[in-house]
């Protein structure tokens, strides 16, 4: 139905694919996206590595939806068989890196405003492209917001196969230290920190938190890394280790934090508490039309830039989150049109 705007899209990721942007690494994709737009004929806005446009006739009594996607990939994994910066097409699929995650939804986002701008809308629209959301950095999306102006929903594009992502959970990084006391392995001396910390291991192995979501369920937390000890004759004085803690938005980052140190008897500091899990009312105008349009309703257990968004949001994009950040990545064609009249579908003539 939106053929000239699909082969517009896939022109652009082609051309985008061919361009390295690893996170903060963006600025020529960053520079030629700019240009692009600027040949479209709307004002464009830069800072850093983030690239911007308000829709014509941006009225601030007017509620506005901004559409954001992110152009920093990840490096290639092992295992590629062709050239990750080559764009090829084969039966129907784009081969790139980039192209899934979440080059496609960038350029569906993108044509989908070409269109809702062409006529007056009861809404403000903001189409942006950022940067490090494959960091969560400082610089991406969380700078970019302080220069927009008041935002009532968001879609971020990710790949969701057109579903909707009403709750995402959020992310926090713990690093915890024992402290024991060094001695010699062959007498009975020291304190051994590994063994003082088995039971902190063991209790965030097997807590659990009382709220859990409906559609995230519990708040996960997950020992991934353990490190101690100088040598096999040493009883170590340390012991260091990480825990992947996955919220739900039935708690704050912070409140977990608080609850964690009430039992473990250990220095426990976050990396961050910044990236906050996120959930928007099934209720809401825009997700009621997409139950309409047939798109499913779930809970993403993945991090994206809508952790670091105050407001009501969904992830929704084209592709599968399962083709992320693997070798060969690809999209389908058919899934980017796809996209662009979902996109389309749901906001045109929208009141909210």
């Amino acid at each position: 139905m939106f053929q000239e705007e699909t082969n517009d899209a896939i022109a652009l990721l082609q051309q985008l694919i061919a361009i390295q942007s690893y996170s903060k690494e963006e600025s020529t994709v960053a520079d030629f996206l700019e240009r692009y737009i600027e040949i479209k004929g709307y004002v464009v806005s830069r800072k850093e590595n983030n690239v911007w446009m308000l829709s014509p006739g941006f009225e601030p009594k007017r509620p506005t939806i901004l559409l954001n996607s992110h152009i920093d990939t990840v490096k290639p994994v092992a295992g590629w068989t062709r050239d990750p910066f080559s764009p090829v097409i084969e039966d129907g699929k784009l081969f790139g890196l980039g192209s899934n995650d979440a080059g496609a939804s960038v350029v569906s986002l993108l044509h989908a405003f070409f269109y809702l701008t062409q006529k007056q809308q009861h809404y403000n629209l903001i189409f942006a492209a950022s940067g490090e959301e494959e960091i969560s950095g400082e610089n991406g999306i969380e700078s970019l917001l302080k220069e927009l102006p008041k935002i009532d929903f968001a879609i971020v594009g990710e790949p969701t196969g057109m579903n909707l992502a009403v709750a995402e959970k959020g992310l926090m990084v713990l690093d915890c230290i024992v402290t024991g006391l060094a001695g010699h392995a062959a007498r009975n001396e020291g304190d051994n920190a590994i063994y003082k910390a088995l039971p902190a291991i063991e209790w965030f192995k097997n807590y659990e938190f009382e709220k859990k979501s409906e559609l995230l369920g519990a708040v996960k937390m997950t020992v991934t890394q353990i490190n101690a000890g100088t040598q096999h004759n040493v009883v170590p004085d340390t012991c260091s280790f990480v825990v992947d803690v996955r919220s739900n938005e039935m708690y704050s980052n912070q409140e977990i934090l608080d609850e964690i140190r009430k039992f473990i008897d250990c220095d426990v500091q976050p990396r961050t508490t910044r990236l906050s899990s996120t959930a928007t009312p099934i209720n809401h105008p825009i997700v009621n039309r997409g139950i309409e349009l047939n798109r499913s309703v779930f809970g993403s257990p993945t991090l994206s830039d809508q952790a670091l968004m105050t407001f009501p949001s969904l992830k929704m994009g084209p592709g599968e989150s399962l083709r992320s950040h693997t070798a060969d990545e690809y999209i389908l064609l058919d899934e980017i049109g796809a996209a662009i009249e979902i996109y389309i579908q749901l906001l045109d003539g929208l009141e909210i």
